[in-house]
């Protein structure tokens, strides 16, 4: 991303020597790491290859250098970065760890450099970045200091008034707020060390972007963040007396300042995945005013600081599998040897059960090992998959059987004449998919099944041949079939001529003109087939547009709630994560930026069919405040028989009314008929519909 500031090579290698300098004093980083990020520039401005790279520095060095290489090869297929499964994908992609440290050093510098850049846009690309991906991958990394720093910069530079406006505040507080912490902290530490207990005690304001998301999340101003304050007490003693002396701690603040106990956190007992230990409270201090308290060791304190294991199971949220382990290694590693330099044979072993694979558009989704082509077309929606033939990976054309791996790109390839077979539900992996299957399998059979019955009684009537239910019934047993759906069956697929069976029936027909005993007659019509929930495709139009009823049948469409379509409108269809279809009108207040951001999702999308079914609208009325104007309006609602009022919400203010009407109504017609009748109402001055 730092190309989009087009830096020099000098000054290139300046901040190659920047980020060193923070791998090194803020990270703990040294060694082949340090000298990779020195080579960066020497690669990019071809001053060096990676074969001169690997002969002069050796293996560990070009390997870090391919994986910052191949790990940007990720940013050319555009993914979109908020997304929890592209960090998932950066993680697991980074054989060497040192790479992802590299790459949040990096960022950090980068954010530190742009201040005063002219370039708004990149400035603000760079931004959005680091708060969406290099402050959450700090933070999974335990490198807290850093994902402050990243948060609190990208808040600087995407929303400028709020940052300088809490940042004039703490200016302003900053003198009282000194002068209350080192009061808070001063009796605190005199009873810690009258207990015995070695310690120091530091006290520091929460960062401008934990102040800026409190105060959005509680919606109240600055003034309403009631813990701005967090006091930290550090304890020096041997590690078999830590949790015995933390405790110790805790028992003395909580009996000088009353504790609020919804706020106590105990990772003493319970560390969290990634190793920290602390205890945290949250107490009354003077002045009435809430400080959190933190109570930790140095060795705690230290991990805390500058440790790069995972904080992954953050408020509620469950570890991956294999990561804890991985977390462990590190956690050990870090403990146990000087600085990072063991981690040079170090590989991750992450994700094992997972792989994320993208769209042509960058779109990015997360699939079970072993899960192939025909998944992912299942995945996007069950129309792709059901005229699914195959897929291109990475521009190659493969087998829907293909398996996918972790960064391939993935194109569905499709035909109108495809149709689901009962041997996929062998090739796909995901139970999604499989459901998907063998629904259009039962649908599909309820179709032939449909259409074979309609050509045998068509071929009976040709022949002049009255068909009885009794008789049929008869034959279909005679010629061994237990359901009769699997006789409709091998009618349609061709196996069972129809002039055969007609043949037979007469032959039954002839041969027994009653049937009694244990063979009670029964109607065909018991074995009448289920009409299928899905409304038939119009094969008039083309395969690109979804053809949806005024009764919208199917279980993959949904009426918009945001733009509300009702029939007759313009429309599109827009495909969501979870595979089915939201159906929006073309002006929806939503469209531009649906268009914009997920174009690849983007459908087109008609009306067809006939039906009576009624939609919901809101018309917003607004008028004079005459007397009756009210009346005249629901008078002329009431009067169509094809209307339904739902509900009426009236204001008046300054002798002016405004107020919504909730209708039930059919179509576009029937609804642009209402409006002009409303506007011919005395009195009132607009009506359009939300």
């Amino acid at each position: 991303m730092a190309e989009l500031f087009a830096f020099t090579y000098e000054e290139k290698k300046k901040m190659a020597a920047q980020t060193a300098q923070i791998l090194e004093e803020e990270i703990g980083l040294k060694g082949d790491a340090i000298q990779a990020v020195y080579l960066i520039p020497e690669i990019e401005e071809g001053h060096m290859t990676m074969e001169q790279v690997e002969e002069q520095y050796g293996n560990q060095v070009l390997r870090i250098l391919q994986g910052l290489n191949r790990i940007q090869q990720l940013y050319q297929k555009n993914p979109v970065i908020e997304s929890e499964n592209f960090r998932n994908l950066l993680l697991s992609f980074a054989e060497d760890m040192r790479v992802i440290l590299i790459m949040i050093a990096n960022r950090v510098n980068l954010m530190r450099q742009i201040r005063d850049t002219k370039n708004v846009e990149a400035k603000m690309e760079v931004s959005q970045e680091a708060a969406y991906l290099y402050a959450p991958l700090a933070h999974k990394l335990g490198l807290y200091k850093l994902k402050s720093e990243l948060e609190d910069l990208s808040l600087k530079y995407m929303e400028h008034d709020a940052y300088y406006m809490i940042r004039e505040k703490l200016s302003e507080t900053k003198k009282s707020r000194d002068a209350y912490i080192a009061a808070f902290i001063k009796p605190v530490e005199e009873k810690v060390k009258a207990a015995g207990i070695n310690c120091h005690i530091k006290g520091r304001t929460k960062s401008i972007h934990s102040i800026w998301e409190k105060m959005k999340k509680q919606k109240c101003g600055f003034e309403g963040i009631y813990d701005l304050f967090a006091i930290r007490i550090i304890i020096d003693c041997p590690e078999e007396k830590e949790k015995m002396q933390c405790w110790q701690a805790y028992s003395i603040v909580t009996d000088m300042y009353q504790p609020n106990p919804k706020r106590l956190r105990d990772w003493l007992s319970v560390p969290k995945s990634n190793g920290y230990e602390s205890l945290h409270i949250t107490v009354l201090g003077p002045e009435q005013k809430w400080v959190e308290v933190q109570i930790r060791t140095e060795r705690m304190d230290e991990i805390a600081e500058r440790g790069v294991a995972a904080h992954w199971r953050y408020k509620g949220v469950k570890g991956e599998t294999g990561l804890d382990e991985w977390l462990t290694g590190i956690r050990n590693m870090l403990e146990h040897s000087d600085g990072l330099d063991a981690m040079d044979q170090f590989k991750m072993d992450l994700y094992e059960d997972e792989v994320f694979v993208f769209t042509p558009r960058g779109d990015l989704y997360k699939f079970p090992v072993g899960a192939t082509v025909l998944d992912f077309a299942y995945h996007i929606h069950s129309k792709i998959g059901n005229q699914c033939t195959g897929g291109r990976i990475n521009g190659r054309v493969v087998s829907i059987r293909q398996i996918l791996k972790s960064g391939d790109q993935v194109e569905i390839l499709t035909s109108s004449n495809q149709k689901p077979r009962q041997e996929w539900l062998s090739i796909v992996k995901t139970s999604r998919a499989k459901s998907k299957i063998r629904l259009a399998l039962k649908e599909t059979q309820q179709r032939d099944g449909l259409f074979a019955k309609e050509m045998l009684e068509r071929k009976f009537k040709n022949r002049k041949i009255e068909q009885e239910d009794s008789v049929m019934f008869h034959v279909i047993k005679k010629l061994g079939f237990k359901e009769v759906s699997d006789f409709y069956k091998q009618i349609a697929d061709g196996v069972l001529d129809v002039n055969s069976v007609i043949d037979k029936y007469i032959e039954v027909r002839d041969g027994e003109k009653t049937i009694t005993g244990d063979n009670v007659a029964r109607s065909a019509s018991e074995f009448e087939l289920e009409q299928s929930k899905f409304s038939p495709v119009n094969t008039g139009l083309s395969d690109d547009t979804l053809v949806i009823d005024r009764n919208l049948k199917g279980l993959d469409y949904q009426l918009a709630r945001c733009c509300h379509p009702i029939y007759g409108d313009p429309i599109f269809g827009f495909v969501t994560i979870n595979g089915g279809i939201k159906i929006h009108r073309q002006d929806c207040p939503n469209a531009p930026e649906l268009r914009r951001r997920y174009g690849y999702r983007v459908v087109k999308a008609k009306w067809s069919g006939k039906g009576s079914s009624q939609y919901s609208i809101t018309l917003r009325v607004i008028g004079n405040d005459d007397i009756g104007i009210v009346n005249n309006l629901t008078s002329i609602i009431s009067k169509d028989e094809r209307l339904v009022l739902r509900a009426i919400n009236i204001d008046s203010h300054d002798g002016l009314f405004s107020g919504n009407l909730v209708v039930m109504l059919e179509d576009t017609s029937r609804l642009e008929t209402l409006i002009k009748k409303l506007r011919t109402v005395k009195g009132v001055k607009q009506v359009e519909r939300l």
